[in-house]
């Protein structure tokens, strides 16, 4: 293939511009926030775990204090009615059966009260349990948005280099012939690297310094011969400082 130097040496800009949005590339997948919040995501999931466990703790305490609340008013309700019933009978054997089941009513509710205590208490600490790891959660949530927004103003800034490099590739291919650019694309596809600067009888592409007998074919190539590195594939961009 022919292409003038002129033509070739814009293919350096190219791949400057090319290797440039590759990095931005990488960069925007190896955010340090992405590092922290990746190491950030056990505790996230340990805390949400006491969270619901605690959650549930209090939950059922809460159920269990309300049964007894209301266990405590049926028995008052039933000391209520029978207390009403033992002011209005003036039977012997009514007034005996009554105070009795007030008696046994009157234990049932001490010991339900005494257990409503002691579910209160559960409950209590429960809650000042559940309050500890909310906080360590809020916390926590804080420092995973903070990082959140550190990640989106970092890849924002790099998607805004990621545009104006993008047209000033655009209008360095509009420069360059499309048979080049074919080739370019070819090989930067199939080798990573589309063109390389050959400095002192150094492929830039390669960073390896070529054979005698590699030189020797660059050296009688034209100057408008298009020229491949022997080793990594990339079109060899050759001016003054290559060393033929």
């Amino acid at each position: 293939m022919k292409a003038s130097p002129a033509d070739q040496n814009e293919l350096l800009r190219l791949q400057t511009a090319d290797t440039r949005l590759t990095q931005l590339q990488h960069s925007a997948k190896n955010l340090p926030q992405l590092a922290e919040l990746a190491a950030l995501q056990p505790e996230v999931d340990a805390v949400r775990t006491r969270w619901i466990t605690r959650t549930g703790e209090l939950e059922d305490a809460r159920a269990e204090l309300k049964r007894i609340e209301s266990d405590v008013e049926l028995v008052e309700a039933r000391m209520a009615r029978d207390s009403g019933r033992l002011q209005q009978t003036s039977s012997t054997k009514d007034v005996q059966a009554l105070e009795s089941e007030l008696a046994s009513l009157s234990k049932r509710r001490d010991d339900l009260e005494e257990i409503e205590l002691a579910v209160m208490e559960r409950v209590e600490g429960y809650e000042e349990a559940l309050a500890a790891v909310e906080a360590e959660r809020a916390a926590l949530d804080s420092r995973v948005d903070a990082l959140e927004s550190a990640r989106a103003d970092e890849l924002a800034k790099l998607d805004a280099q990621r545009k104006a490099l993008a047209t000033d590739r655009a209008t360095i291919v509009a420069t360059i012939p499309a048979d080049l650019i074919e080739l370019y694309e070819k090989q930067r596809a199939r080798y990573g690297i589309g063109a390389a600067l050959l400095v002192r009888g150094v492929s830039m592409g390669s960073n390896v310094k070529l054979t005698e007998s590699d030189l020797s074919v660059i050296r009688r190539a034209a100057q408008d011969d298009v020229v491949l590195c022997p080793d990594s594939g990339a079109i060899l961009i050759r001016n003054e400082e290559s060393g033929l």
